[in-house]
């Protein structure tokens, strides 16, 4: 998806300076090493295929423009997470509350293979996380992706641009959730 993305993302070569041709290519391979993290922010947010390539593509715009501005003394994972989220939570938030309820579960995971397909209570758990996690407001949304992913309190403030404190706070508020709902 990222290869796909860049192509039709980045400018078309023209007469340039090795210099941009340079930062084009370093930009076509950061997003080439990092798919993974970008596919789990647009199969977080989007569900059909379509909006997962049109949030995709969108995201992959945002961090190009961005891309100049990007200071790699801090953590590339930390600016890609923060600018791929905020850009998924703007457009769930254009989407059409009837859009978003219109979508079938059935439809949701179609692409994703299931690691637990030989264990049915463990997928069944997991089937539930999954609609616990999709019923959660984008922010908080955001907040279990990051979470999920092993980030520490700290990273994912800096990602969602909330204090450590707050995140700890929303992360433990949020498993008491689940623990209760699940």
């Amino acid at each position: 998806m990222a290869d796909r993305i860049a192509e039709r993302t980045l400018p078309a070569a023209e007469p340039a300076s090795s210099r941009q041709d340079a930062g084009r290519e370093a930009f076509a391979a950061l997003l080439a090493r990092h798919r993974g993290l970008l596919g789990k922010v647009v199969g977080s947010y989007a569900w059909q295929a379509q909006d997962r390539e049109d949030l995709g593509q969108e995201i992959a715009v945002q961090l190009w423009r961005a891309w100049p501005s990007y200071d790699p003394a801090r953590p590339v994972t930390t600016w890609m997470y923060r600018i791929a989220l905020n850009v998924a939570i703007t457009w769930v938030r254009g989407q059409s509350r009837e859009r978003q309820h219109r979508e079938a579960w059935d439809q949701t995971r179609h692409d994703i293979a299931d690691p637990l397909a030989h264990d049915p209570e463990a997928s069944q758990q997991v089937e539930r996380l999954y609609r616990f996690i999709h019923a959660l407001p984008p922010l908080d949304r955001a907040l279990m992706l990051l979470y999920l992913e092993d980030h520490s309190h700290r990273e994912i403030g800096e990602v969602l641009g909330i204090s450590e404190a707050n995140a700890a706070t929303k992360t433990s508020r949020l498993k008491q959730r689940i623990r209760q709902e699940l």
